[in-house]
C-alpha cells in the first residue's frame, strides 16, 4: 500500500459531526476494507467559513480504494495525493494531559 494525503475541506459543521463520522470511517475501514485502506492520523483545521475540515493520511491500495471508502462513509473523497517521501524536521508535539476536575 502506499501513502496518501487526502484534503477534506469544510467537510463537518461541528466537531461532533467530524467524531460521528471519523466512528464510521474507522468501522468500514477496519471492518470492510482493511486489506485496502488503513487509516493513519488526521489533522483537523477550523475553516475560514466556520466549518471543519481535515487533512488525512492514510495507507491505500490505491485511488479507487480512498474513493470507495469516502463514498461507504458518505464524505468527501476526491481530493488527494500520493506521498513522495516525507520530512520529518520534529515530531508531532504532544499535548500536556488534561487535569481531571
Amino acid at each position: 500500500m502506499d501513502l496518501y494525503v487526502i484534503r477534506r475541506p469544510s467537510a463537518w459543521a461541528n466537531m461532533a459531526e467530524l467524531q460521528a463520522a471519523g466512528a464510521t470511517s474507522a468501522r468500514i475501514g477496519n471492518e470492510q476494507m482493511s486489506d485496502r485502506v488503513r487509516w493513519i492520523r488526521s489533522y483537523v483545521v477550523h475553516e475560514a467559513d466556520g466549518r471543519i475540515g481535515t487533512f488525512c493520511i492514510y495507507e491505500a491500495r490505491d485511488g479507487d480504494s480512498i474513493r470507495e471508502h469516502a463514498r461507504r462513509v458518505g464524505m468527501p473523497g476526491e481530493e488527494f495525493y500520493k506521498v513522495a517521501t516525507t520530512v520529518v524536521v520534529r515530531g508531532d508535539p504532544v499535548e500536556p494531559p488534561i487535569a481531571a476536575e
